[in-house]
């Protein structure tokens, strides 16, 4: 069996531009595919909730009109995953519309293009629980129920290579991908082509991310990942950059409870007896890995529920006795809002950056806090007005706090904004959740048309 080489340019398509110096060496060793992920939930549930875009528009279109122009002038398919961040309708939907739209800028000769959807409906799931087969929850969640069923807004599920290949099979040369998971977008590539499922998997896993399986750190670079025989290599196209076994093999192991197991739509990746081998200065080779094909065909959901309106303050603290005396602050703040607005139906969320605002009650130093603070507030209401006000008084509050031993009128808080700024409305994810289908298609309906 011949080999196959993918090279992807972005590891979060859009999120930020592509290297595009990287891009063309890859390109210039003619690749058989050129594809790239495009979404994650690490940006939250407010894109998918809110159904926008985590990514400039523009940032997507520099991204994609690169991919298309080099796909086309080899004659290659381009594969692109979770479409638009999220993978919803609407975002699969945009990126037919650049891509049609790039097509005639360029006058491109004409190609098939193909495309799925991934939304679900509150009602077929809704069905599925009626019908005895339960919605499984992921991470330590219990079972979905229909009263968290109905605080969602908006599900999408998580394909797997299935739709890819259907659409590849049809002689689609570019496909867009409604939400899916990372790896099934490379993986469906090399199974396309006859490798076997291990190897598939395995490529997709390191290549998901682009240059991050790549020392030193530099993101947005290309990579190439290649299987010959039972091995898949990736090499990095940056002259900067290496894939050496330590950078290959962490970023296996990253964003996993298990560092050895990829989970997907039909089966386990395991990576416990991976092999890591210098394959030259920039190439590390990778053997040993194992497909285990899953008993029952379940498909991960993702929905996003809406919370209420919400506006952001920001305020700054210089003064140590403030500072010593912080979260008796924002006790004052809090209550003064409760005084006006009682103790329910709005949300009051303080985030004190310079003491714990990145790690939380996991900061080991949050007893040794900075000698200026600036602290976020973020009021939450069901309506835009109630979530303004709730978010002004939390933040003006905090500079009129009374704490004991202090004499003077002055507060010892500043503010950099006389204002308090609107914001999207907050969401909560309501579905991290997996749910048994009897087609592995059902949920992800395919579509094609020539175009150019």
């Amino acid at each position: 069996m011949s080999s196959i080489r993918i090279i992807c340019p972005n590891g979060h398509l859009g999120f930020a531009p592509m290297m595009t110096g990287s891009f063309e060496l890859g390109v210039a060793g003619k690749p058989d595919f050129i594809a790239a992920d495009s979404g994650s939930d690490d940006i939250g549930p407010v894109p998918l909730g809110h159904d926008v875009c985590a990514s400039p528009r523009a940032w997507q279109e520099h991204d994609l009109e690169h991919m298309l122009l080099a796909a086309r002038k080899l004659g290659v398919p381009m594969l692109i995953g979770s479409a638009g961040d999220t993978g919803t309708n609407s975002r699969v939907d945009m990126y037919v519309e650049i891509i049609r739209g790039l097509a005639g800028k360029h006058d491109l000769p004409p190609f098939r293009l193909g495309w799925f959807y991934s939304e679900v409906s509150k009602e077929y799931v809704r069905g599925k629980i009626r019908s005895g087969s339960a919605v499984k929850g992921l991470d330590a969640r219990s079972d979905l129920t229909e009263s968290e069923l109905d605080a969602t807004d908006r599900i999408v599920a998580m394909a797997g290579v299935h739709p890819f290949l259907k659409l590849l099979e049809e002689g689609c040369d570019v496909i867009i991908g409604g939400r899916c998971s990372d790896s099934a977008i490379f993986a469906s590539a090399a199974l396309f082509k006859g490798h076997g499922e291990a190897q598939a998997y395995y490529l997709g896993k390191v290549l998901e991310c682009a240059s991050f399986c790549a020392e030193p750190y530099g993101a947005k670079e290309t990579v190439e990942g290649t299987i010959e025989g039972d091995k898949v290599l990736v090499t990095a196209m940056a002259p900067y950059q290496r894939c050496t076994v330590a950078s290959v093999a962490g970023h296996a192991m990253y964003e996993r409870s298990n560092p050895f197991h990829e989970y997907v739509a039909g089966g386990l990746l395991d990576m416990t007896d991976c092999r890591y081998e210098q394959a030259d200065d920039r190439t590390t080779s990778v053997s040993g890995m194992k497909f285990v094909p899953a008993e029952e065909f379940r498909v991960k959901l993702e929905g996003s529920g809406k919370v209420g309106e919400r506006y952001v303050g920001i305020a700054g603290i210089r003064d140590p006795y403030t500072i010593a005396n912080i979260d008796k602050v924002i006790e004052w703040a809090r209550g003064q809002t409760e005084a006006r607005f009682g103790k329910d139906g709005w949300e009051l969320h303080y985030t004190v950056y310079g003491r714990d605002g990145v790690m939380g009650p996991m900061e080991p130093n949050r007893d040794k806090p900075a000698h200026e603070l600036a602290i976020m507030v973020q009021g939450v209401a069901p309506t835009r007005e109630m979530a303004e006000e709730v978010t002004v008084a939390g933040t003006r509050q905090l500079f009129y706090a009374r704490l004991p031993e202090v004499k003077g009128s002055a507060g010892g808080v500043s503010f950099p904004l006389d204002e308090v700024l609107q914001a999207t409305p907050a969401y909560r994810w309501t579905l991290n959740h997996t749910m048994a289908v009897d087609d592995p298609l059902e949920l992800f309906p395919t579509h094609s048309a020539i175009i150019g």
